[in-house]
């Protein structure tokens, strides 16, 4: 599965550099020099990093890809990704990362199934996706908040999550 790091935003003056809106918590660590990163769309890439620093709130890099401010402008949109399987854990017990949760099977306290976690939203709290059934698209999917108090237990070896919904959280 790929997972987004970044999105070159703008040419950053006329040696090619560009602006990056990050979208990783590692930045120094995913932006450093000799990075190879995958893009999306895949043409516009792969790009290797050659210089990365940070300037008014954005990551400037450059790439050994792109010579001039012509080239860099027509990256524009681009996403810059990577494999999931490239990022280890978090390390913390209490975190995930999305493409750990995407595909669990989720179940109520006492054993009853809801669904299957299909995406997570992050607005001003951070929602599970949950599509009903064992596949996505048999039914209505529910939103669950991400917090401790509704989603007890989360076993990614397993598998499986366990919510413990206040009423009427998965009623159609």
């Amino acid at each position: 599965m790929q997972v987004v790091v970044g999105r070159i935003r703008r040419a950053h003056g006329i040696r090619g550099d560009v602006a990056v809106e990050v979208r990783t918590d590692e930045p120094d660590r995913r932006f450093a020099v000799g990075n190879v990163l995958p893009t999306d769309p895949a043409d516009r890439g792969p790009l290797t990093i050659t210089a990365s620093r940070f300037h008014s709130g954005l990551f400037v890099l450059s790439f050994a890809e792109v010579k001039d401010r012509t080239a860099a402008e027509e990256l524009r949109g681009t996403w810059l990704v990577m494999d999931s399987a490239d990022i280890g854990p978090t390390g913390d017990p209490d975190e995930f990362y999305d493409h750990e949760l995407i595909g669990l099977s989720a179940v109520t306290v006492t054993g009853e199934p809801v669904g299957v976690v299909t995406d997570i939203r992050h607005h001003g709290q951070d929602l599970l996706v949950i599509a009903p059934g064992s596949t996505p698209g048999q039914g209505t999917e529910v939103l669950v908040p991400f917090v401790t108090a509704i989603v007890p237990e989360v076993d990614v070896p397993a598998g499986r999550l366990v919510i413990d919904p206040p009423p009427g959280l998965l009623d159609p």
